[in-house]
């Protein structure tokens, strides 16, 4: 008896029959699967999504419903804000760091306006107003806000614009977004299938995928894809196998998933030859609020500043796993990242957006505080005490803080340990773990059309995936809503492509 692997593709030659016949199968009822849906459907293609989940949705109804767009989309335009799409790529490029791919990022900024409108098109709500402060998601239903593209360093490299677009929802818009692009697929004419898991691709003799294997309630199906399939089935944070391979510093840390992120499509198409590309990169959310680092000083367990608290705080969270704590090893009883704030910065930012943070410690003096939390003796006085000086002039030339967030700190002194975590208005009960939450960057390696390329780099026929199924835009960095905007743009990409394969 052979026994197979979970990701061993099946030769069309083995299956006897199929259950199901389809023009295009999309695997996954995220945001990308649902704009891969409605393009295929929308060119005359049958198409049937599916989805181990009991329902669509997945990580990106979770969200907070941010997509990257710019270029000038009449949002920007409504709220007063110049752009064009080589800022927004000047940006992107330096924002996703080393690594970044250079042609989806110009494709992408080139089509931004037209994916806006698509979206509008589609019954996604935008208000043209703006949220102005750091946060991580506005209690507001302000369609457009900032993801750093004010502060240093990328006030040096494009002219800034805010580019961070908003569903019209209070807190998380994602469910919002979601609903949108579902209805939209499904009146297009997809079709769904839900909790039903695909295990293995089906591979044609010539090498083309011909169709998948899946498994619900116990019982195989075979599925016949005429055109292609589309994979959309996520990263895989959730597959701690995968992660101590790839990834080991995003290993013991809160995950950012839908509970299904465990790499399957990863693999089923890594099977087939498929490339990979930066595998152990992720983005780290702190669980910090954005206002108070802003208002106050972020520090390592030095007691030392490491990076403005002005600028994106995906950005606050990979400096810390990455660059201040050896690997990301976190062990032991001292907080790796604290916020130093005082009561005039705590009381600025209003309560219900502080998301249920408290003082973890407060002191008179910063040698107190230093008792209090455990670091290293005459750190925080000279820290702070640098600190202040530079806010009486108005310039923080150690990490270039915009002088809009610079004031002298004055006691009592809070400090606030990012282990104590945070509690998102949706969410209740204890948050305390690492202090941060982690989710994969790395998958497959994919062209302009969202085809699956091979190790030579080229197309694996009848293959497409978007979403964090792929690499897409990002190198080792990330900002909010460049998840969302790769997935539904390169998404209705991999819906077109697969579409028009005969």
């Amino acid at each position: 008896m052979t026994v197979r692997n979970s990701v061993t593709p099946r030769a069309a030659g083995e299956v006897g029959r199929y259950d199901i016949e389809t023009d295009v199968l999309v695997v996954g009822y995220g945001a990308a699967g649902a704009c891969a849906a409605y393009e295929a459907a929308l060119a005359g293609a049958r198409v049937l999504v599916v989805d181990r989940a009991g329902g669509g949705g997945g990580a990106s109804a979770m969200s907070g419903g941010e997509i990257y767009l710019g270029g000038g989309t009449p949002l920007q335009v409504a709220c007063g804000f110049e752009d064009t799409p080589e800022e927004m790529a000047a940006f992107l490029k330096a924002a996703m760091g080393a690594g970044a791919d250079a042609a989806k990022v110009d494709e992408y900024c080139a089509g931004s306006v037209e994916h806006f409108q698509w979206l509008v098109d589609r019954g996604v709500p935008f208000k043209p107003t703006m949220w102005d402060a750091p946060t991580w998601v506005p209690p507001t239903d302000d369609g457009l806000m900032w993801l750093g593209e004010n502060s240093w360093p990328f006030t040096e490299v494009a002219v800034p614009a805010p580019r961070g677009h908003r569903p019209t929802a209070n807190d998380f818009g994602g469910r919002l977004l979601m609903e949108c692009l579902a209805a939209a697929a499904e009146s297009a004419g997809a079709t769904t299938l839900f909790d039903t898991q695909v295990t293995n691709l089906i591979v044609a003799e010539d090498g083309t995928v011909a169709g998948a294997v899946a498994r619900r309630y116990g019982k195989e199906l075979a599925i016949r894809a005429l055109r292609g399939v589309v994979l959309t089935t996520g990263g895989f944070v959730d597959n701690d196998d995968m992660l101590l391979a790839h990834a080991p510093e995003l290993l013991g840390h809160t995950k950012v998933s839908a509970g299904t992120d465990d790499g399957s499509g990863i693999r089923m198409a890594q099977a087939l030859g498929a490339a990979v590309r930066h595998m152990s990169s992720g983005q780290v959310g702190m669980s910090l609020i954005p206002g108070l680092a802003a208002r106050g000083m972020v520090v390592n367990a030095q007691g030392r500043r490491f990076i403005n608290e002005d600028t994106y705080p995906g950005r606050i969270g990979q400096s810390a796993l990455y660059r201040q704590n050896m690997g990301g090893s976190w062990a032991g009883n001292d907080s790796a990242v604290w916020v130093i704030v005082d009561e005039e910065g705590f009381e600025d930012v209003p309560e219900p957006q502080r998301w249920g943070v408290r003082p973890t410690h407060v002191a008179e003096t910063p040698a107190e505080l230093e008792e209090l939390t455990g670091l290293p003796a005459g750190s925080l006085a000279e820290t702070i005490g640098r600190y202040n000086e530079f806010a009486a002039r108005g310039a923080d030339p150690d990490h270039r803080k915009a002088a809009r967030w610079l004031r002298p700190l004055t006691p009592p002194l809070a400090a606030i340990d990012v282990k104590a975590g945070v509690r998102p208005p949706a969410e209740s009960g204890d948050r305390r773990g690492t202090g941060a939450s982690v989710f994969t960057l790395g998958g497959l390696h994919t062209d302009l059309d969202s085809r699956v390329l091979d190790l030579d780099g080229n197309p694996i026929p009848g293959l497409y995936a978007a979403g964090r199924a792929a690499n897409g835009l990002h190198g080792f960095g990330y900002i909010s809503g460049t998840s969302l905007g790769d997935a539904t743009f390169f998404g209705r990409r991999a819906g077109t492509a697969a579409a028009r394969t005969y």
